[in-house]
């Protein structure tokens, strides 16, 4: 059975656009291609996403070597790929792919809720990771943080990492156990109220170690604090 390839010819003149704030009502629409070996799980990534004017499909595949045929071909700003497609592992094809079309970031779309394959996924270069049982409510923002360069992470997933010992000491800057799992959720894209429901916490005190984290280690910015995580190997 062939792949299944598709790609309309009226949309090729907007391939390799650049979205840098889709919130902007004249923002050229976030490209995006599909990569799902369930035609039906597809059909339906396709009516959530192009329901939102912001965002437009490109094309589909149905496995691995389709997959980067197709991204290769229309550059698209974001892949929305699954990890267990027949053939090759997707994970593997993740730093290739990054490689090859660095202009595309790659959200992970998948049934695997084990957070060894969320870790693995980051560090091979994907920015999103979503469970696809989440997707209605979850894939949107995750697709929105990564055309911006920012990462999402499905919240009981975020939780767990977070709560798993860092790399090394586990403490640069001499941040409290605590902080360290507030930062790690704040790299993966929650917000406040996220990260208070995964932690058991208050907004009130996750503002707070937000506040003393920032004092800490010198940073204001959510980006730079993402790329703090990435630094020091949080995630790893």
């Amino acid at each position: 059975m062939l792949p299944d390839l598709t790609e309309s010819s009226d949309r090729r003149g907007r391939v390799g656009v650049h979205a840098t704030d889709t919130s902007r009502p004249d923002a050229p629409a976030t490209t995006i291609v599909l990569a799902d070996d369930h035609r039906v799980v597809r059909s339906g990534l396709r009516m959530l996403l192009e329901t939102d004017d912001r965002f437009e499909v490109l094309g589909e595949a149905g496995d691995v070597a389709s997959t980067e045929e197709l991204v290769m071909s229309c550059r698209p700003n974001i892949l929305v790929l699954d990890l267990n497609m027949a053939g090759e592992s997707s994970l593997g094809a993740i730093p290739r792919l990054r490689e090859r079309a660095p202009e595309t970031q790659i959200v992970v779309l998948t049934m695997q809720e084990n957070p060894a394959f969320a870790r693995e996924a980051f560090r091979a270069g994907a920015l999103g990771y979503v469970l696809k049982d989440a997707a209605d409510s979850e894939l949107v923002h995750a697709i929105e943080l990564a055309s911006q360069g920012g990462t999402y992470l499905n919240p009981q997933l975020g939780a767990m990492l977070a709560t798993e010992p860092a790399a090394g000491d586990g403490r640069p800057d001499k941040l409290t156990h605590r902080e360290i799992e507030v930062l790690k959720l704040i790299a993966l894209g929650h917000t406040n109220s996220e990260i208070a429901n995964s932690l058991f916490l208050s907004v009130r005190t996750v503002e707070s170690h937000r506040a003393h984290i920032q004092q800490k280690v010198c940073l204001n910015t959510r980006a730079e604090l993402v790329a703090y995580v990435r630094e020091h190997g949080l995630l790893d």
